[in-house]
């Protein structure tokens, strides 16, 4: 493994996940394996040793656990992106926006069996995120980022139950290029509502901006956050905790109302319906578009049809392109777009990929973001006058 790889803490108490994660990591091209603790106490000892610049982290554990190991990095002043290795249950959920609260800047679900296809998607995912936070974490410090590399053949190395090497996504680091000149068919109108998408990165993101939002927000807010079923949930009650707004889980039925942020259920797609005493939200588990259920992109098709130049499309951080496309409906309608820009996105994928189709009226720094929405809604709904 080259010397100039991401190198890699990984932290659990179970032998059998510390040895599973850390052959996902060594048969990756661009990373390698610094080494393995199993709870949060050895960890810090190790951390001045190993110097690792990402930490895949277990968080129930003995003596130390994984939220008790995030606050000790914030007292001890270590500043290492942490990827938690979650659990899927109702208390393992929680449990993580714990995590994310305390500082983690990502977790992934903990494969639940052998099972050859779960466990290469939990690496697919697993190599991503770690890249991306590894090569975010390299650019802070000015260091070089990691490259691709030519895929290595581990076949022979490791059983067939594990994963192939999988090397970095190019489009984390590929620049984004000039984007089209299109030209939207009107102007924009009176905002009646905001669409979110979000992927890689938007848990701390939307922390951020929802912290930071104005209390008076004018119009209702619609996000759609690739996350697992099962955790939206909490999700949401976490933004509710720090967000001056109501935020909540989406249902069935919801009213879309001024003051409100529902965000998109784990598995299921949500569009909106426009009736005569109120506009509803709606769910439903059609077939996953880009690859994703809830999809972005089923959101904005959704609003840019029920509300044209009266809407708001955002789109922030994340690897692929969902959401690229059908925001660009909302832009043709002659709807406000803003798309978070490159330096301060975890991945900037997304928000590329929607800025190189010409459908992005504005791009935003996350430090600016809040401000952004707010002052876009308070101009095109007479606020400011």
């Amino acid at each position: 493994m080259s010397s100039d790889a991401i190198s890699v803490l990984v932290v659990d108490d179970s032998a059998l996940m510390r040895n599973l994660v850390g052959r996902i990591i060594e048969g990756a091209d661009g990373l390698r394996l610094a080494g393995k603790a199993m709870n949060g106490k050895f960890a810090l000892s190790k951390i001045p040793n190993l110097k690792p610049e990402v930490i895949v982290l277990d968080l129930e554990m003995p003596e130390m656990n994984g939220v008790e190991f995030l606050q000790a990095c914030q007292e001890q002043g270590i500043d290492l992106p942490v990827i938690v290795l979650s659990a899927v249950a109702k208390k393992g959920a929680k449990i993580t926006m714990e995590a994310l609260a305390a500082g983690a800047v990502d977790f992934i679900m903990k494969p639940q069996g052998a099972a050859p296809d779960e466990v290469r998607n939990i690496a697919d995912h697993l190599i991503e995120l770690v890249h991306s936070y590894g090569n975010r974490y390299r650019k802070r410090r000015g260091e070089p980022m990691v490259k691709p590399a030519k895929r290595r053949d581990v076949l022979k190395e490791r059983p067939a139950e594990m994963p192939v090497n999988r090397k970095a996504p190019a489009e984390i680091r590929r620049p984004a290029a000039i984007p089209k000149d299109i030209t939207p068919k009107d102007t924009p109108g009176q905002l009646e509502i905001i669409a979110i998408g979000i992927s890689t990165g938007g848990p701390n993101a939307l922390r951020k901006v929802f912290s930071e939002i104005s209390s008076d927000l004018p119009v209702p807010v619609l996000i759609v956050q690739h996350m697992p079923a099962g955790f939206t949930l909490e999700f949401a009650r976490s933004l509710d905790r720090i967000c001056p707004l109501e935020v909540k889980e989406a249902a069935d039925g919801d009213i879309i109302k001024k003051g409100r942020v529902l965000i998109a259920p784990g598995d299921f797609h949500i569009t909106v319906e426009k009736r005569k005493l109120a506009n509803i939200l709606r769910l439903n588990q059609d077939p996953p578009m880009n690859g994703h259920r809830p999809s972005a992109d089923v959101l904005f098709e959704s609003v840019a049809k029920n509300f044209g130049n009266r809407a708001m499309g955002v789109i922030m951080t994340g690897m692929g392109r969902d959401g690229a496309r059908n925001i660009g409906e909302i832009y043709m309608a002659g709807g406000i777009t803003l798309g978070q820009d490159d330096a301060s996105s975890v991945v900037y994928g997304m928000p590329r990929v929607a800025y190189e189709n010409g459908f992005i009226t504005e791009q935003v720094a996350i430090e600016d973001m809040a401000e952004k929405i707010s002052s876009w809604a308070r101009k095109l709904t007479g606020g400011d006058e």
